[in-house]
């Protein structure tokens, strides 16, 4: 599973909107741009895709930014991976339930739909308001305290 530019872009712009969500402040690109390194350009497609799909407003002006549409207790890291990436896991650009093998490779179907259930279960789970909080669920911190978890194998 590789996670795009894009999609770490995404995550981190919008743990800065949750981080600012209990002020009501509107946040500007620029701020987040800076807070987290996202070349300035790239951030503005970023938000544009993140408005479209629902989860951030917009103000403009002198006093405009950003800001969640949603309170960041109720928005994952899933739902921000699919409003830049798309669906969480393709194969071959296909979703895993959509593909077919033959032969001995019948069983990759279920292997792709097996590593999906497993993203979900910890992407769905993680919501901006653990990211901007710095408190993980247990059950994700638990997978990362896994030293398996650390190879790159």
């Amino acid at each position: 599973m590789k996670v795009s530019a894009k999609a770490d872009y995404a995550v981190r712009a919008a743990a800065e909107l949750a981080a600012a969500q209990p002020t009501g402040a509107l946040v500007r690109a620029e701020k987040i741009a800076t807070a987290q390194g996202i070349p300035q350009r790239f951030l503005e497609n970023i938000l544009s895709d993140l408005r479209h799909a629902g989860l951030v407003q917009s103000q403009r002006g002198a006093e405009g930014g950003h800001r969640l549409n949603r309170p960041a207790e109720e928005v994952s890291v899933a739902d921000i991976i699919r409003a830049v990436d798309g669906p969480l896991a393709a194969v071959r650009g296909e979703r895993p339930e959509s593909v077919t093998y033959d032969g001995p490779a019948e069983p990759l179907q279920r292997v792709w739909i097996a590593v999906r259930k497993n993203l979900r279960d910890v992407v769905e789970q993680v919501t901006l308001a653990d990211l901007a909080t710095g408190a993980l669920p247990e059950g994700v911190n638990a997978l990362a305290d896994d030293p398996e978890a650390w190879t790159t194998r």
